[in-house]
């Protein structure tokens, strides 16, 4: 409880960059390939002034719909289902992500938490799992569900109540799953540390147009994919003050579960630049 004695609660924005496919027609592996992105990340945002971020991104988006400079532009026209309804990094112009980014730099309260994994350690913990069960057949949603739980494992335990909010991923109701993947990270946290938490998870599939802190979330992920995928760290260090940890699961040159980069460690280019090709298997 709060002095106030009112409930204290937490509310995270949940996105991914990159996605969990491995594998094209007839089985080809197709890790880093055109339209298959190398490494798949997990992130979310906390939002304290989500009332003042969520006006103000609706605002700016107003702002530059009613620009002539913006008029042709198909990304802007309504019927895209694009930057008209909400802003998303990938699709917004790069003078609509520069309104963007200086948007969030100013609201330093952001904070930004994200696991990053290399997709041919999936690959390879396939290989030696069908060893030995012939049966077994890898899903995607296997491995998001598994950044859920090392992506949450110490963040629910410090507040009276949390609401979740994750961005939809296809037709299928995830909820219960997520559900069950957030219980998980939270009994981890407790054999690990002897400490309970009997906080309420609310858990949420949404959208970015009903939630602005899933635009906020597709952003910072954004500026991280566009480091470990294209080498390019500027969007992230321009957002990197609220970025409070990165995990690097599969980068073991220093310890067997990877790198956390922080505000001491910052994640950059240079840091990235003699990371391991040959990955430990393991999801």
């Amino acid at each position: 409880m709060t002095s106030a004695g009112t409930l204290s609660t937490r509310n995270y924005f949940v996105d991914e960059a990159g996605d969990g496919t491995l594998f094209g027609g007839k089985g080809r592996v197709i890790i880093g390939s055109e339209g298959c992105s190398r490494f798949f990340i997990l992130g979310f945002v906390d939002i304290p002034d989500l009332a003042g971020l969520g006006r103000e991104l609706a605002e700016l988006r107003a702002t530059l719909l009613a620009d002539p400079y913006f008029a042709a532009v198909p990304s802007m026209q309504a019927d895209q289902h694009k930057t008209a309804l909400a802003f998303h990094a990938k699709d917004d112009l790069a003078e609509v992500r520069r309104e963007v980014f200086s948007l969030l730099r100013r609201y330093t309260s952001i904070r930004f938490f994200a696991v990053v994994k290399d997709k041919r350690a999936v690959l390879d913990y396939i290989s030696s799992r069908n060893e030995r069960e012939p049966g077994y057949r890898y899903e995607p949603n296997e491995l998001y569900d598994h950044l859920v739980r090392r992506l949450f494992k110490n963040m629910l335990h410090k507040e009276d109540a949390y609401n979740i909010y994750f961005a939809k991923r296809g037709k299928s109701d995830r909820t219960a799953a997520l559900q069950a993947a957030l219980e998980a990270a939270r009994q981890r946290f407790r054999e690990r540390w002897g400490k309970a938490s009997r906080a309420a998870i609310q858990v949420t599939a949404t959208t970015p147009p009903a939630e602005p802190g899933l635009q906020v979330a597709d952003y910072f992920l954004w500026a991280l994919q566009r480091l470990y995928e294209r080498g390019e760290d500027r969007y992230l260090a321009y957002l990197w003050p609220q970025c409070r940890l990165v995990q690097d699961v599969d980068d073991t040159r220093q310890t067997r579960y990877g790198v956390y980069y922080t505000q001491k460690k910052p994640l950059t280019a240079a840091t990235l630049a003699d990371r391991p090709e040959k990955v430990p298997p393991g999801i």
